[in-house]
């Protein structure tokens, strides 16, 4: 078993990108809501635990607490921000409101004691702060490492008790050595090998599908040609041959070329058995009259749900389903303490189907995140057309075609889409941008096109650059690239004779327009 990191989730908006970190260091990790009971961790191979930060306040009532057994699991804890702050109050420090009210942004870290925690560490450096309270006293038996202008204690530890604790964020690239501190303790302090690798999950993955499945179980997928069910594709056919049934409900609502390039690339490049069920013409008459994009979503989930179910029940012997779900999905399922989170949007995926058939559920990522899925893709020899690809919603085109679906308006996006991202393609700005796509406006324009008058459609060209897709910057696209897309468009796409460009970021907007 591979030496397991715990991390403890008090509510941060960066618990995930610690957990990214730690996997970038060849160590395995899993997220765990601060409420988790300690023994279960100790049955883990256990190497150390690291508790995020929050936005409470330790001394607030109904703000989260420290389960004292954590301190007594025998391994190294580092506490980040309000992590560090639950551990002294516990153990008897001072923590309290900052005297200038917090401090948020970057701060210059001194290094004023020399530890393994911050060996290499420069003795000044940037950091990234985000806290309004701080400790004004520290427990008994630790000692300063680090201070700030304003935070006199931005690095602890106790090294006889192995319990560390960072004011800073480590986790986020402002830090300059973030990375570096996070690697001492992981390595120097709590002693992780780091030998977590793709190669090694595709080999025990492989296994543990085997055991699942046993030697004759059947399995059904469902194929959407993304990278999370491809590369799930590739490694379930890998672990069974042709015991995997993959199933790609073609809803109409594709990109231009979609179909084609799925079927190419699995029926005739690694001899799956796919069964294509063209659906179309329902999704198309669920969709007729719909404007609502909640509404749109749930008539596409209700429908898919409907034509998986009738082409699985054909796949004769099959017993098991597989789903390309990612740790991500399985974070946001639960709250820091314990709770359900709250659903910001409706989307569509085979949840429900296991239960209503009979399966048993194979989710062979649900412990990967997206990049390390693209990495199991790339080994199992998946095309780059794929593994580049850009995120696809669910509902497809339905949500980008703001108003009425019909498939006139469909056909116009498609061509739109296709185009611009042909343009990308040849400019090398496709790799360089993290979701790109078209949005075909429920208006009309006027527009010249020849000597004649012209009352047609505008569409908005959408590209942006993001690292976890919970913030995303406006791609800053060359103006001669945008020119040649939007006159492309206007020309190829008679419909279209108006192309604008978003150049909003996420916050305040969201990625996708529906």
């Amino acid at each position: 078993m591979s030496d397991t990191i715990a991390i403890l989730d008090f509510g941060s908006q960066y618990t995930q990108l610690i957990a990214r970190r730690v996997r970038e260091q060849k160590v395995f990790c899993r997220i765990y809501p601060c409420t988790v009971d300690p023994g279960d961790l100790a049955l883990l191979s256990l190497k150390g635990v690291i508790l995020s930060g929050g936005p409470a306040s330790v001394y607030d009532e109904g703000a989260p607490t420290l389960d004292p057994r954590l301190l007594e699991l025998g391994v190294p804890v580092l506490g980040i921000c309000y992590g560090l702050q639950a551990i002294a109050r516990h153990l008897g420090g001072g923590v309290e409101r900052g005297e200038i009210g917090g401090e948020y942004g970057r701060a210059a870290l001194r290094v004023e004691q020399e530890g393994r925690l911050l060996d290499g560490v420069s003795r000044t450096s940037q950091v990234w702060m985000s806290h309004g309270d701080q400790l004004t006293s520290l427990p008994e038996g630790f000692r300063t490492l680090a201070s700030s202008e304003s935070c006199p204690y931005a690095a602890v530890a106790d090294p006889d008790r192995r319990i560390y604790g960072l004011q800073f964020h480590p986790e986020v690239t402002h830090s300059e050595h973030g990375t570096l501190v996070l690697r001492n303790f992981l390595g120097a302090i709590c002693g992780c090998r780091g030998d977590w690798t793709m190669e090694s999950f595709i080999d025990s993955a492989i296994r543990q599908i085997r055991d699942t499945v046993g030697e004759e179980g059947r399995v059904v997928l469902g194929l959407s040609g993304g990278v999370d069910s491809s590369a799930a594709a590739l490694l379930l056919h890998e672990a069974i041959g042709d015991r995997l049934d993959a199933i790609f409900v073609d809803n109409g609502l594709l990109r231009k070329g979609e179909r084609e390039e799925v079927e190419r690339t699995f029926r005739e490049r690694f001899q799956i058995r796919l069964h294509v069920v063209d659906a179309a013409e329902e999704f198309l008459s669920d969709l007729a009259g719909v404007e609502d994009p909640e509404v749109k979503r749930k008539r596409i989930g209700h429908r898919f749900i409907d034509v998986f179910k009738g082409e699985a029940e054909r796949c004769e012997g099959a017993e098991f389903l597989a789903q390309g779900t990612l740790y991500p999905d399985v974070i946001e399922s639960v709250s820091p303490t314990g709770g359900p989170s709250v659903t910001i949007k409706s989307h569509h995926n085979v949840g429900g189907l296991p239960a209503e058939l009979g399966f048993v559920l194979v989710e062979p990522f649900r412990e990967l995140f997206k990049d390390e899925v693209r990495r199991v893709g790339q080994l199992l020899g998946l095309p780059e057309v794929i593994l580049k690809r850009h995120p696809f919603p669910g509902p497809g085109l339905a949500v980008r075609v703001l108003g009425e679906v019909t498939r006139e308006r469909l056909d116009v996006l498609r061509e739109a889409d296709a185009i611009f991202r042909e343009e990308l393609r040849r400019a090398g700005w496709h790799d360089k941008t993290s979701q790109a796509f078209v949005v075909l406006l429920p208006v009309r324009t006027v527009g010249v096109q020849g000597d004649a008058r012209t009352y047609g459609h505008a569409c908005v060209v959408r590209a942006v650059t993001t690292e976890d897709f919970m913030t995303a910057e406006y791609a800053t696209l060359p103006h001669d690239l945008l020119g040649r897309v939007a006159s492309r468009i206007t020309n190829e796409v008679r419909a279209i004779n108006r192309v604008t460009y978003d150049v909003t970021s996420k916050p305040p907007g969201t990625i996708e327009w529906e």
